[in-house]
């Protein structure tokens, strides 16, 4: 089963799942704030995909953020900011069981669905 991860009211989890039921792609929505986020999964994806990658620096609460952790961040620290800020997290997230892919763009999900 495909799981789409994020928080529902975000712009672009919208348009991504507006994208796959449009393309009647079956998939599980897993809403951060509400369904939680296991350290040991998040992990797991910032070494898969970076921790770079999943760290979203463009939203608000990356930028309310005191500038010492700003500076100083790094994967460790990254991970402990992410599970306690979730929309901090690049969005959306797909797993499809085989591949993990941020963000959203409509030719990046006909690629990855083989359309």
């Amino acid at each position: 089963m495909i799981t789409m991860y994020g928080i529902p009211n975000c712009d672009t989890i919208k348009k991504a799942r507006k994208w796959l039921d449009n393309n009647q792609i079956d998939y599980r929505f897993h809403d951060y704030r509400k369904d939680g986020l296991d350290k040991a999964l998040l992990t797991r994806w910032a070494s898969e995909l970076g921790w770079e990658t999943l760290l979203n620096k463009r939203g608000t609460t990356w930028r309310q953020q005191p500038e010492e952790i700003k500076n100083s961040i790094n994967e460790r620290s990254a991970i402990e900011l992410m599970l306690e800020h979730p929309a901090m997290i690049k969005r959306p997230l797909i797993d499809t069981g085989n591949v993990r892919q941020v963000g959203f763009k409509d030719t990046d999900y006909s690629a990855l669905f083989d359309l």
